[in-house]
């Protein structure tokens, strides 16, 4: 074990030991980024905005908020390189409440909406192959969530190796899913080969839709509540955040590129998946039956992802006092937080029992990007009262960089609010609810 001190904050016991390096740590964030949005997502932007260029703006617009997220939290996870990532941020910047209320955040709704979604959809389409029927999905997917928690809890570097696989095949997969569309499709009968049109149905809509293009590409930040486990930190941490998020938005720009190829916005906003429906186009029901498998690889692998990346939210406030003593366990033998590991893995599976893929997508998104907001903003908070703090890293376009991700970030919420505005209050009340959950904690442990 060692001791992190940062003049001015907790210190901190790092008991888990630093075993991921550069390429595992850049894994974990590609595949906890690449799930199942960029197979879904592209048609419900096409049919929320209806326009090829309204299309293009909404990905280079999300692709610029992530990589400037990115830019950003990378100073930060250079400054406190410790587990939990966010939730130290949120604490060293604003005191203990706002980071409390993230990991209760965490644990009622982020979670359990990311690991469920992410099952679900890896069920359904392993349904495409064997006749499984609707319980038999949701059993195929809580045992997919069990089976990866108990990887985890048995060695970090096993979580890592699935993480390595898998992301090198989605990756590989997509851009080959992406060349193929290059070489073999009919660009005359695709949305590029017609008149472009660069304005949207509504704005109202392109609101909508950048929420579900912001979907897509989170994941960017989940590095971050493992920087208590990555060796050389203050270097591999800002270089992974960077390496990993730009991996995930130049493939992203690619496949949709490749979408547009071969198909019209029209079948594009119809379509149920349009990955599968674009290679249909070109090679008919072997291509279908090809992307199935490229779905089902994607999500169990940011199934994976996200099994080992959230869990130290919850053992860093545990550790802390914030939260049941147990979740702060780290297992004698394999040095993993095992306890908090298994506590979102219990979680996962009951959101699979009782929601929806739509539901808990929704809510996941929602969710948590209010301390998103919040974290970036602390690198000005933290910049102006700790200036004098070692900074390995300092955020490249400091302040334009951040700033421009917090009125993105303004805006996605309040257009979230109008449009949404039940699902969205929803939300909101269940972070605020954790305000006097944090007071009565405080209460019963100075007792």
């Amino acid at each position: 074990m060692s001791t992190t001190q940062i003049p001015g904050s907790v210190q901190i016991t790092d008991k888990l030991p630093r075993r991921l390096g550069l390429v595992s740590a850049t894994a974990v964030l590609v595949g906890a980024t690449i799930g199942s949005g960029i197979f879904r997502v592209p048609s419900s932007v096409a049919g929320e905005v209806g326009t090829v260029g309204a299309v293009a703006l909404l990905w280079v617009v999300g692709a610029l908020v992530a990589l400037f997220g990115a830019l950003t939290l990378a100073e930060l996870a250079a400054l406190f390189p410790r587990s939990g990532g966010i939730y130290v941020y949120l604490r060293e910047a604003y005191g203990p409440v706002p980071a409390f209320l993230f990991g209760w955040t965490e644990l009622l709704v982020i979670r359990p909406s990311a690991l469920g979604a992410l099952a679900i959809i890896f069920a359904s389409y392993t349904g495409n192959f064997f006749a499984l029927g609707p319980t038999g999905e949701r059993v195929l997917a809580a045992a997919a969530i069990a089976v990866l928690a108990l990887t985890n809890v048995r060695s970090v570097d096993w979580g890592a190796l699935v993480a390595n696989i898998t992301t090198a095949g989605k990756v590989l997969a997509l851009a080959g899913v992406a060349l193929i569309a290059f070489l073999f499709g009919d660009l005359s009968m695709g949305a590029l080969g017609q008149t472009i049109e660069w304005s949207p149905v509504s704005w109202g809509g392109f609101g909508l839709a950048l929420i579900s293009v912001l979907w897509a590409y989170d994941g960017w930040a989940d590095l971050t509540f493992m920087a208590g486990e990555v060796k050389d930190p203050e270097r591999t941490m800002p270089r992974a955040l960077l390496i990993g998020t730009a991996i995930v938005v130049v493939l992203y720009l690619i496949v949709n590129v490749a979408y547009l190829w071969v198909l019209p916005i029209d079948q594009m906003a119809a379509s149920e998946l349009v990955a599968r429906d674009a290679a249909t186009a070109i090679f008919g029901a072997v291509g279908a039956g090809v992307i199935s498998a490229l779905v089902m690889l994607s999500t169990f692998g940011a199934l994976n992802s996200s099994t080992m990346t959230g869990p130290r939210i919850l053992y860093a406030m545990a550790d802390e006092g914030l939260f049941f003593k147990p979740i702060a366990h780290v297992h004698p033998k394999y040095r993993t937080p095992g306890g908090a590991i298994l506590l979102c893995a219990l979680l996962g599976v009951a959101y699979v029992s009782v929601r929806s893929f739509g539901e808990l997508a929704d809510a996941f998104i929602i969710g948590i990007w209010p301390f998103y907001a919040l974290a970036v903003g602390a690198v000005f908070i933290l910049r102006k009262r700790r200036p004098d703090l070692p900074r390995p890293y300092r955020t490249a376009g400091y302040p334009f960089v951040p700033m421009v991700f917090l009125i993105a970030s303004v805006l996605m919420l309040g257009n979230s609010l109008l449009r949404e505005t039940i699902p969205t209050l929803v939300n909101f009340l269940i972070i605020l609810a954790g305000i006097p959950v944090y007071y009565v904690w405080r209460r019963k442990a100075e007792r």
